[in-house]
């Protein structure tokens, strides 16, 4: 690998998703989406569920969903940790994916918290009326 090329490595829970070489990296973090380069500072960033794209060292374009993560950017490696990408699809397919499932995911994820919260908070109030019957 030249100074000109990033090594790209796309990590899931269970492998190794894309381990490549290329000539740069665009995806979406919190604060909008960005391009790196080979030469590029190091940096980390927190993923959003959005599109990744690379090029390849022939100059075609890839482009995968991805669910939240993390990329991490160091010397010449570009590491991507996510719980899900999607690859191999029209663009407008990839995009329908990262809007439907990935969402449907966050939703899950927002009434398992709200359920939890009530949990909790049901606890806090037998513990609070425990505690009145025992000292009130």
């Amino acid at each position: 690998m030249n100074a000109d090329q990033i090594n790209l490595r796309i990590l899931l829970p269970q492998r190794v998703a894309v381990d490549q070489t290329v000539n740069k990296v665009t995806a979406t973090g919190e604060d909008g989406s960005f391009c790196l380069l080979p030469r590029h500072v190091d940096f980390v960033a927190t993923l959003v569920p959005g599109l990744l794209a690379y090029t390849d060292r022939s100059g075609e374009e890839t482009i995968v969903a991805i669910d939240r993560g993390v990329l991490v950017k160091c010397g010449e490696e570009v590491l991507v940790s996510s719980p899900r990408v999607i690859g191999g699809r029209p663009l407008g397919e990839l995009q329908r994916a990262v809007d439907e499932q990935f969402s449907a995911l966050d939703e899950r994820q927002r009434r398992a918290q709200a359920a939890l919260g009530k949990i909790e908070a049901d606890f806090v109030r037998s513990l609070v009326e425990l505690e009145q019957r025992d000292y009130g």
